[in-house]
């Protein structure tokens, strides 16, 4: 069983809400998931997720799903939720598409002509604003660039030529990659990068998160006043939630790793962390006290002592690298403490 570890450099989330002793997500009134890395990778749940969501209806406490991903429709994802355990309305669902959808329907007129570097959903999510998807790139006053892996390079030559000719250039997300049970795949991120060095500048908007609109959307259509935020990359749910001025809980069941967590910057630091969604239903523990794992400054390396869970040792660790500002090696002095660090991924 997971708890959730508040980390250091922020100030705790939960302070002053609910009874002592409650579990985490008894302090919230929503909870906002990321998808890919949190409860499925590509279309397989993962371990505990169903039952985390299931125990959050059982206590009423509403839920809602934001995904940089933008190749579905929000009711797609719901029915991909449905299908592997997690009944979900669409209505539950943000997609960056949609949002993106939305912010061009607002800044160009209607039957303007689009591009779409991305999959059937955002055009579909496009037309429905009013606006006009367009195959030949030539025509286009606007490219949108979303994630689809049947994108090639002579689509992403058209778009360059279009943007390079006046074009405006928008894109949903910036997700470098995206987790799966291989690890890591190139995302639409990594799509952005290649057109940016061909064209030698970013895009004109970038939509999804870190952007905060997305969670600043979920909480606002169900008149939230204290969301949390459930993500598994540091660089946009954590990001995104510290921007819309919501808590945060990283899970490890993603993207971002122990690695990344102990050089956040301040913006990338989740309020709490577990080792997957049962840490939604722990005490919010503050960082471990010396008495369970001791960190020691020993010849410009950082020396673990102590036994217990990995997720703590790497709280102990959080809270020396980030008063320190900076990650020095790291070495275990315990058995206890060897077997974290390679839990971790740090030895």
């Amino acid at each position: 069983m997971s708890e959730a570890v508040e980390t250091p450099g922020r100030d705790a989330g939960v302070s002053g809400r609910g009874a002592e002793g409650a579990d985490l997500v008894g302090h919230y009134d929503l909870v906002i998931f990321d998808l890919d890395g949190v409860l499925y990778l590509v279309d397989q749940v993962i371990p505990g997720a169903a039952e985390a969501c299931a125990r959050l209806r059982e206590r009423g406490i509403p839920s809602a799903y934001a995904t940089n991903n933008a190749s579905r429709l929000p009711g797609d994802v719901a029915t991909l939720l449905t299908r592997i355990g997690i009944p979900a309305a669409s209505r539950e669902v943000v997609t960056s598409a949609h949002a993106t959808a939305l912010l061009m329907g607002e800044r160009f007129p209607a039957g303007t002509p689009v591009f779409i570097l991305g999959a059937p959903a955002l055009r579909e999510e496009i037309a429905g604003v009013g606006l006009k998807p367009v195959t030949e790139a030539s025509e286009a006053r606007v490219v949108v660039q979303g994630y689809w892996p049947e994108v090639t390079m002579r689509d992403l030559g058209d778009a360059a030529v279009a943007i390079r000719g006046g074009a405006a250039w928008i894109a949903t997300n910036a997700d470098k990659t995206l987790p799966s049970p291989l690890g890591p795949l190139p995302g639409n991120g990594s799509l952005v990068v290649a057109l940016a060095t061909a064209l030698g500048r970013q895009p004109d908007t970038i939509v999804g998160k870190p952007d905060p609109s997305l969670f600043l959307e979920a909480a606002r259509e169900r008149g939230a006043q204290r969301a949390l935020v459930v993500g598994d990359r540091l660089d946009t749910d954590i990001e995104g939630a510290y921007r819309a001025g919501m808590d945060s809980l990283l899970v490890l069941t993603g993207v971002s790793d122990a690695a990344e967590l102990l050089a956040a910057p301040v913006e990338r630091r989740p309020t709490f962390v577990a080792e997957d969604l049962g840490g939604l239903f722990e005490p919010a523990h503050a960082v471990p006290h010396q008495g369970q794992w001791e960190i020691t400054d020993r010849d410009g390396r950082w020396e673990l002592a102590g036994d217990g869970r990995p997720v703590d040792a790497l709280m102990a660790l959080c809270r020396v690298a980030w008063a320190a500002g900076e990650v020095r090696p790291i070495v275990a002095s315990s058995e206890g403490a060897e077997a974290a660090l390679k839990a971790l991924k740090l030895a």
